[in-house]
């Protein structure tokens, strides 16, 4: 079976009897289209006869709203698959008379295969309904020069035509912000200039049911609050959501995609109220479920400052009906972004001069992020594990190699009465003191390079073929040039925190101050190919870092496997 990077699904079976088949519908798109996969809602519409089929508007009503977010919610459990419902024929109470566009609309990733929902029993090789629906689907949409056609309803099996259900309202999944009691057939009310805010990180589908909704009210702009800055701080696991002007880009696209007749204005959101509660030209605001009360919160707002109140839509939250354990049971970035742990996020670095026969991790992270705790649970899998610390004491040891060049360099008033560098007097001196501390990194990261090398030959010896370096200082010492590549462990530096004051016996403020004296998690992150957190139960850990070590072996060059 071909499977295509985009495709356009033409629906044209009513909405209330299609809900029920949307399960299939999609699973029989999922085999056909790997990527992208557009949604056209024409119900009611025939493919049959020798006239060509013309784009008709659909009036928007709650059944059509409901019917857009429980798409949306069928088509999460293909995660694969770029689902874009386009709204170009849908049209709100007020515009419902408007003339159609009449040029072709161009769409970001133009579609190799449609497909439609069609009932026909023609399974026959030449099928003029494959013809009519190519032709519709390029009258409307650019398409790829030679587009295939698809029929799926023929996947029910041969000479069945699903049964027709009763006319059964879509469960209700929009709230208006009357109470007044609201028909499945009501006709939707068109606003001028509405408003939407989010993070939209990793653009899921709980994001694209907002952001239609939104298209759909909307009949000349729309204003998008992308959270940033501040906003961001109470996120999990902030290290892993995308930069902000890359979500604005792949939000840019998907409005586009979906809505071109929009003017679009995308703005930084940095505090809780942003435009929404300011811009008297606004006339509605769509929220979730969990940003309903700031929404009311907008209001009394505007109200306090002489503006009107805005309309509220509230959208029912998703249900992610595949999340783990610790993740929530809504479709959300934040557990997308727990299962980008353990993930390859960037190719490995080539390392020719390393050792043919064995792969090396670095492993990092902020002091208190449990960066030993994962080096050991990476042992217990088959690792050689080098500890720079160990390797640090070694080299101060007298008559290791730091030693003599570290007391030439500050004295001898650094040692203990034994002979031994007190670490803790040698710490303080250089401790804030940047030209001090260069002194003595100059000395010691060559040296500890140097000793990791040596260990890396010992790990050969033994037949090992992965090796893992723990050194909090990886990057800051440029040891990046001694590994296949950089693992990360990242937490809260609350939690961080936390974790030095109980470890370590240090004041709150010592402990920060030594976060400061480090790179953050952040600039951690931006260098690595692969993030680990501890901030779970321990057997989620232990999960995590499995997960990483098997998709390790995968990539692993077979050179590396010889020893095996």
């Amino acid at each position: 079976m071909a499977v295509f990077r985009s495709g356009l699904l033409v629906l044209t079976t009513p909405l209330a009897s299609l809900a029920p088949r949307l399960s299939p519908i999609l699973t029989s798109a999922a085999r056909l289209v790997n990527h992208t996969l557009y949604v056209h809602l024409q119900p009611g519409m025939s493919l049959e006869g020798p006239a060509q089929p013309q784009s008709g508007p659909v009036q928007a009503t709650f059944e059509v709203l409901d019917f857009i977010t429980h798409l949306y919610a069928g088509a999460d459990i293909h995660r694969h698959l770029d689902v874009r419902i386009l709204l170009t024929n849908i049209r709100t109470k007020s515009t419902f008379l408007l003339p159609l566009p009449t040029s072709v609309q161009n769409l970001a990733h133009p579609p190799e295969v449609v497909l439609t929902d069609f009932q026909t029993l023609d399974g026959s090789q030449y099928n003029p309904v494959k013809e009519q629906l190519v032709r519709y689907a390029t009258s409307c949409y650019s398409c790829c020069p030679r587009l295939a056609s698809v029929l799926l309803y023929p996947d029910y099996g041969i000479g069945e035509v699903p049964v027709e259900p009763l006319d059964v309202p879509l469960p209700s999944t929009i709230r208006p912000a009357s109470p007044v009691a609201r028909s499945p057939k009501q006709p939707v009310r068109g606003y001028y200039r509405g408003a939407v805010g989010g993070t939209f990180d990793h653009l899921h589908n709980a994001h694209k049911v907002l952001l239609s909704i939104a298209c759909i009210l909307a009949q000349e702009q729309l204003v998008v609050g992308v959270a940033d800055k501040d906003l961001l701080k109470s996120k999990l696991l902030p290290e892993l959501l995308q930069p902000y002007a890359e979500r604005v880009e792949h939000l840019s696209e998907f409005l586009v995609d979906i809505k071109p007749s929009l003017t679009f204005d995308i703005i930084p959101l940095l505090d809780p109220y942003g435009p929404a509660g300011s811009d008297p030209s606004l006339e509605f605001l769509v929220v979730s479920e969990e940003t309903y009360r700031g929404g009311m919160a907008v209001n009394r707002f505007r109200l306090e400052n002489n503006l009107e109140e805005l309309a509220l839509y509230q959208i029912q939250l998703l249900k992610d009906v595949k999340h783990t354990e610790n993740e929530e049971d809504k479709v959300s970035s934040s557990s997308f972004r727990q299962r980008m742990l353990g993930n390859l996020l960037r190719p490995p670095y080539e390392r020719p001069e390393l050792p043919t026969c064995l792969y090396v991790i670095g492993l990092t992270g902020i002091s208190g992020s449990g960066k030993s705790s994962i080096a050991q649970r990476l042992k217990g899998l088959g690792a050689f594990v080098i500890d720079s610390d160990h390797l640090g004491h070694r080299a101060y040891a007298p008559g290791g190699p730091a030693y003599q060049p570290v007391v030439e360099a500050f004295g001898t008033d650094i040692l203990h009465k034994d002979g031994i560098i007190n670490r803790k007097v040698l710490g303080s001196r250089v401790f804030g003191n940047k030209k001090q501390l260069k002194i003595l990194t100059d000395i010691m990261w060559p040296i500890i390079a140097k000793l990791a090398r040596e260990e890396m030959d010992r790990a050969v010896t033994e037949g090992k073929r992965v090796c893992v370096i723990d050194a909090a200082v990886l990057l800051e010492a440029g040891w990046q040039n001694l590994v296949h590549e950089v693992w990360t462990v990242v937490i809260p530096e609350t939690e961080a925190v936390r974790r030095i004051v109980e470890r370590d016996g240090l004041s709150e403020a010592a402990a920060h101050s030594r976060l400061q004296s480090q790179m953050s998690g952040q600039q951690l992150v931006e260098q690595s190919h692969v993030v680990l957190s501890t901030l779970w139960e321990p057997r989620i850990t232990q999960r995590q870092v499995e997960k990483a070590w098997a998709l390790l072996q995968k990539r692993i060059p077979k050179t590396h496997q010889a020893l095996d």
